[in-house]
Parts: C-alpha cells; sequence; structure tokens
C-alpha cells in the first residue's frame, strides 16, 4: 500500500473536508514539508515558521494538519491564550514554593523535553505579556525548540500600542530572526464562504429575538460564579449553559484566563444584551474578541443575543476581521 509522503498528506486531509488546496495554501503545506524534512534530521534543528494572513485562509488548518502528520514524538501544539493561562499559574505556584528564576522554571515545566511547539493565534495586547513572551522565545531558542505559529498580524505588527510598543521590539526581533516568516495571503475567507469550522462552535446562533429556549430562565433571578476566587455575575445557569449579559461579562474587568476557566466549565454559552459597539467601547470590543476566540477554540456552543446584526455591531479595530469572521459560522435564529 502506498504510504503518503508528508506533502500528500496535505491534500489528502483538504481532500477529506471537502476542498482542494488554492495556489497559496500550496506554497505554505510545501514549505511546513519541507520544515518536517529538516526536523528528521538528528543533529540539527531547523528554522521554525511564523505564518501570517488575513481570516479564514486555512493557516490553523494547515499548522494542525503539520502537527498531527510529521514524524516528531516530542511535540506540543496549544492556542496561545491557553499556554499563557498555564503559564501564568505555574509561575505563581513557583514563586510561592519560593523557588528562584520561577519564569524559567515554569517554561522548563510546560515545555519539558519538547522538540516541537506549535502555537495557534499568536498575538499580543497586555504589555506585561510583551515582557513574558520574549522571555518565552529566548527560552525557546535556547533549549533548541523548534517553533511554528499562526497570527493575523506580522512580527512588526504585533502590541501596535506606541506607549509599550517598544517593550515587544526584543520578542519581534527574535521572531523574524530565527522564524521564516511567511504570509499566507490573498484569497477567499473560507469561513465567510461556507468554508469548514467547529462544528460545536459553528452549531451556535446569532439572534436579535431569540427563541424561547435561549432565552433567561424566567426563575433563574442571577447567580455569582466563583472564577478563581473573584465573583462573576451570570444571568442564569441551567444543566451546562450560561447566561450572560454582555455588560456583566465583557464591561467589566474580566480577563481571558476568566473565559478559560468558564469554558472549562461549560460548554453552552448565551450571551445577551449585545450592543452596537463604538470606539468608545474597544476594551468592551476586546474582550468580546477575546471572548469568542476561546469558544472557537475549545469548540463551545455560543448563542448570541444582539441589538443588530454582526457587520452593526462590531467596531472597527485590530481584531475586528478575526471576530467577525469566526462569529460568520453562527446561524441565524432571528
Amino acid at each position: 500500500m502506498h504510504n503518503p509522503d508528508l506533502r500528500e498528506r496535505f491534500d489528502l486531509a483538504a481532500a477529506r473536508e471537502g476542498f482542494e488546496l488554492d495556489a497559496a495554501q500550496q506554497l505554505v503545506a510545501d514549505e511546513l514539508a519541507g520544515l518536517g524534512t529538516a526536523l528528521r534530521k538528528r543533529f540539527r534543528r531547523p528554522r521554525g515558521l511564523y505564518l501570517h494572513g488575513p481570516v479564514g485562509r486555512g493557516k490553523s488548518f494547515l499548522v494542525n494538519t503539520f502537527f498531527a502528520e510529521v514524524p516528531v514524538p516530542a511535540k506540543l501544539r496549544v492556542h496561545f491564550h491557553d499556554f499563557f493561562d498555564q503559564l501564568h499559574r505555574v509561575i505563581a505556584r513557583t514563586r510561592s514554593s519560593h523557588r528562584t528564576n520561577a519564569v524559567n522554571s515554569a517554561i522548563a515545566e510546560l515545555v519539558g523535553g519538547t522538540d516541537l511547539l506549535c502555537f495557534d493565534e499568536f498575538h499580543v495586547h497586555d504589555p506585561g505579556d510583551a515582557v513574558l513572551a520574549t522571555k518565552l522565545l529566548r527560552t525557546l531558542l535556547a533549549r533548541r525548540v523548534t517553533l511554528v505559529t499562526t497570527s493575523n498580524y506580522r512580527p512588526a505588527d504585533l502590541l501596535p500600542n506606541p506607549l509599550f510598543h517598544h517593550l515587544f521590539q526584543p520578542a519581534i526581533e527574535l521572531l523574524e530572526g530565527h522564524l521564516n516568516v511567511v504570509e499566507l495571503g490573498g484569497g477567499p475567507d473560507y469561513r465567510r464562504a461556507g468554508g469548514r469550522g467547529n462544528p460545536g462552535f459553528a452549531s451556535g446562533t446569532w439572534s436579535t429575538s431569540p427563541p424561547e429556549h435561549l432565552r433567561i430562565p424566567t426563575a433563574a433571578g442571577g447567580t455569582l460564579l466563583d472564577v478563581d476566587g473573584r465573583p462573576l455575575r451570570a444571568s442564569a445557569v441551567r444543566d451546562g449553559v450560561v447566561w450572560f449579559d454582555f455588560d456583566d461579562l465583557c464591561a467589566t474587568a474580566t480577563s481571558t484566563k476568566d473565559y478559560l476557566v468558564l469554558a472549562a466549565r461549560f460548554s453552552t454559552w448565551v450571551i445577551t444584551g449585545v450592543p452596537r459597539l463604538t470606539h468608545r467601547d474597544a476594551e468592551a470590543q476586546q474582550r468580546f474578541a477575546n471572548l469568542v476566540d476561546v469558544l472557537s477554540e475549545k469548540d463551545a456552543t455560543l448563542h448570541v443575543v444582539a441589538q443588530q446584526d454582526i457587520a452593526s455591531t462590531l467596531a472597527r479595530g485590530r481584531d475586528t476581521d478575526r471576530t467577525a469572521s469566526r462569529l460568520a459560522l453562527l446561524g441565524s435564529s432571528s
């Protein structure tokens, strides 16, 4: 029986999902297949790959296929949000035990003997994470870990806030100096074109007039959830389903870490009262973008009850395209 080589497996994976790789995707598949070949060489660790481009172009599909098929025994694939959540937790635990070099110890614990690390959705908005990401990259390079990552942004466009961009400049230089930076450019957003999405997440809905089963239970009265020792108000909780008002979840000081904790607890979410967002709501919109990232990655079902359609909800911003592309997977129940 013919055993397809790594490059052929990208085409086979696409065929199983019912599509063919377009010309730009084929070039990225060639690049990843070459990296896979280089990884098999015993004494030389190859340069990694930083894959960036517009939303919905298949970056995650290509890297996930590469990760699944490349014959590297010690490999780790993780969403960037998840990894940083774990990293913060291990750092806190390490510091509480009074061990020195808490950051390096935490990175070593999470990475272990990994030869290949694949990050999905590499992006940095928090200045504190910028410093931590720089330490992470230096440690990965020192441990000779090959890094493959996807992003919607070129390395130079990460953490664009001019007040803090200089904090990430060392990390940008590491990314550009030690990874091949490849763009998966022009072409359709396959999510909007009806391409493949996460089945659980894509089974959700966006509605302006919710059906009865999405309405907040009349006897709910609200409930306080414990999120790592802090209270967070939910409108209701019923049988693995959680209801939140947008203001309670995104217009207050919540974090991606909170969403990760809650996503492990609830598989179905209903977000009500989503308003038309403006540039004055930049922080709330960023939290909403982070929430959509987490729920999409965790394949949780999301039902949104808004005052208007998706296009009229989001103000233009750095993550608008990615958020709108993922929300486009939701069906309409209006």
